[in-house]
């Protein structure tokens, strides 16, 4: 009798506990924890990985070195400990020490530091004057390959001269980029650094062009690397091409031999072949093949590819390429057979996995993998992808105490029949007989893909107890060269009836949605399509639009990009302006009802702030109930790498709207 009293009372505290669980909310975000870059060390045994996390009280995301067993034999252990933040962990190739980059040190500039396994004090390799954008070892281990920014600006002043003046001057239409801002003089190129005595020496040189994504060769003789060599990467040419240079400098061989954009080369195990990606602006990237001594024409190497390939490598025999990419809601990783050119897939399951690194002697891969509840984690299975485990449980905590809502999938047909992929979220707490209203979210792009990856903003919506509904309209990748392209004289056509088509679906089969609390957000193009939604039906209750093009006219011009809708709208502004103005959400705001909060960055090159200054201003002239939130220091990605405090407010901002117009609560208050 007191076995079962004792059972029962375990039982019931195990449902307390259960109980108190409660949603994700915004400020779980300070909280959150973000795996990146493994690497797997020489020996197959460990695997070196960047853990970031978001410093609440000083507003940043400091970055450390973690080192992980993938034989299980000890968990994650930080392996940097510095104020100053560390990334891009790369090892020796004798496996006795790890490079990274780091801003500690003199300079305050990013720059290449080494730290033996063995411990004691990181040694800081390069000294370059604009720091380091990126490393990578040369086979042998006496030398690494690092891009840096160098220009005419970097000369030194004549002494007495006066200071140099700060005003920009400008000679090529592309001067600005949303994650870097205003462009300088400076470009960049390739430098060789030796690793014992710090010597670095500059082997590529240009103004008008960058050389990036350095590569050595396996006898680490020569590097690869890309580069748009027209003199015209800073107009509106986008040709950059595979080139081949001495790892001492000398004369460059071309290796690619398209027109198109050319980029991510990788050499072959023997050293003879280079991998590449290349596709033009109307068509996926293929996979290509080339000698590396500039001395033939390029091949395909897959027989049909109608997926966008990224993390390109090769297999240790020569034999296979290995990819990841985006497919259906899902990423995998992929391999290509070289001599049939077939194409199979390694990862599988209701997931995202990219960023693998892989281990031929061991026949071991780590990888990044996470799914709708859990947010990434270092996993290691054999090549073939048998064999999985999970090697991190970097936000173990933070999961047990909060309840992840789950995804479930959607498929419906749009107006025309044609098949699409919608996804729909459950309020957390979701009780038979209970009406919950539902936020529709539209993702970026056009070209993106919503799927079964982490997703804090709808944690934090199901945790308010709202449905949420995200779907892929025509536009979208991962469905196709053909689906993704049927957006071009489309953007506010197809794509509206196949997100309207999703929304009626989700209707239709789950009647616990209040069909009169619906709620619609997205950003960039999703911003975009937000203001097309409500410009088209009053529906929705409430909108939420971020980053949003209102007005094509004045965007394309301002933007990064110039005029970078050319290929969507049959041309550009003074060929096509009447298509630009009937695809502006600004030529229908006559039309909206809907109350609408509009949230934008004061350095956002990507979409001005102008963009949402004017539907904010249409909107309050029309008398739409309508609220303006501007984000000073921030650019197009707020939501995804904007300062913490920003980003938990973007969320809070949302949340207040959507408290107030889907639950009717007409006491919320701002989040100020």
């Amino acid at each position: 009798m007191k076995i079962l009293v004792r059972v029962t009372v375990v039982l019931c505290l195990a449902a307390t506990i259960t109980a108190q669980k409660r949603g994700f909310t915004a400020e779980d975000y300070f909280a959150l924890k973000a795996a990146s870059d493994p690497q797997v060390s020489p020996d197959g045994k460990l695997a070196a990985f960047v853990l970031t996390t978001a410093d609440q009280k000083l507003n940043r995301r400091p970055s450390d070195i973690w080192t992980v067993a993938l034989d299980g034999s000890h968990p994650a252990r930080p392996f940097t400990t510095s104020q100053q933040s560390s990334s891009a962990p790369r090892w020796s190739p004798d496996g006795q020490s790890v490079a990274f980059v780091s801003t500690r040190g003199e300079g305050a500039r990013p720059q290449v530091f080494l730290l033996a396994m063995t411990g004691g004090e990181a040694r800081q390799v390069t000294r370059l004057k604009n720091g380091v954008q990126s490393c990578q070892w040369s086979p042998d281990g006496t030398r690494m390959a690092c891009v840096s920014r160098t220009g005419p600006s970097d000369e030194p002043r004549p002494e007495g001269s006066e200071p140099r003046s700060d005003v920009r001057h400008y000679t090529h239409i592309r001067y600005k980029f949303n994650d870097t801002g205003w462009f300088d003089d400076r470009r960049a190129h390739i430098w060789v650094v030796n690793v014992a005595s710090g010597e670095a020496k500059q082997i590529t040189s240009g103004d008008d062009w960058d050389d990036t994504d350095p590569q050595w060769s396996p006898d680490s003789t020569r590097i690869a690397f890309v580069s748009n060599r027209t003199g015209k990467a800073y107009d509106d040419d986008t040709n950059s091409d595979v080139w081949v240079i001495p790892a001492a400098g000398g004369a460059l061989v071309k290796i690619s031999d398209h027109v198109e954009p050319d980029t991510n080369p990788r050499w072959s195990p023997d050293g003879t072949q280079i991998a590449f990606l290349s596709g033009d602006e109307n068509s996926f990237p293929q996979i290509w093949l080339a000698p590396s001594n500039g001395g033939g024409t390029s091949r395909k190497a897959a027989r049909a590819l109608d997926m966008i390939p990224t993390d390109l490598s090769w297999a240790a025999d020569g034999r296979s390429l290995q990819f990841a990419a985006g497919t259906h809601g899902v990423t995998h990783l992929f391999q290509v057979d070289l001599a049939s050119g077939a194409v199979s897939q390694v990862t599988r399951g209701e997931r995202a996995v990219r960023s693998a690194s892989r281990h031929a002697k061991s026949g071991l891969m780590v990888y990044l993998a996470n799914d709708f509840q859990h947010p990434d984690d270092i996993y290691v299975a054999r090549l073939s992808g048998a064999d999985e485990r999970r090697l991190t449980g970097v936000n173990g905590d933070l999961l047990h105490a909060r309840e992840a809502a789950a995804v479930e999938r959607l498929p419906f047909k749009s107006a025309d029949g044609t098949q699409i992929d919608g996804f729909l979220v459950k309020p957390v707490g979701w009780q038979e007989g209970k009406k919950y209203p539902m936020v529709l979210s539209i993702h970026g792009g056009p070209a993106g893909m919503y799927g079964v990856d982490w997703y804090h903003e709808f944690q934090v919506y199901a945790g308010k107890g709202w449905a949420v509904f995200f779907t892929n309209p025509r536009g979208s990748t991962g469905y196709g060269s053909k689906f993704q392209r049927a957006v071009a004289l489309n953007w506010g056509g197809k794509a509206y009836d196949d997100i309207m088509s999703g929304v009626d679906a989700a209707l239709a089969k789950y009647p616990w949605i209040d069909r009169d609390r619906l709620g619609v957000t997205g950003g960039s193009y999703g911003g975009f399509m937000t203001n097309w939604v409500v410009g088209h039906t009053n529906r929705f209750k409430a909108a939420v639009t971020l980053r949003s093009i209102s007005n094509f006219i004045s965007d394309d011009g301002t933007r990064d990009g110039a005029y970078g809708h050319k290929r969507d709208f049959g041309g550009d502004i003074f060929e096509n302006y009447v298509v630009y103005w009937e695809t502006s959400p600004l030529k229908y705001v006559k039309n909206v009802k809907t109350p609408t909060l509009v949230l934008h960055s004061d350095n956002d090159l990507r979409v001005p702030l102008e963009q949402g200054e004017q539907w904010f201003r249409a909107l309050q002239h029309f008398g739409v109930t309508s609220e303006f939130v501007i984000f000073p220091r921030e650019n197009h990605n707020l939501t995804r790498n904007g300062e913490p405090r920003h980003l938990v407010d973007s969320l809070r901002w949302q949340c207040y709207w959507f408290e107030r117009f889907l639950e009717g609560n007409t006491v919320a208050k701002r989040p100020l």
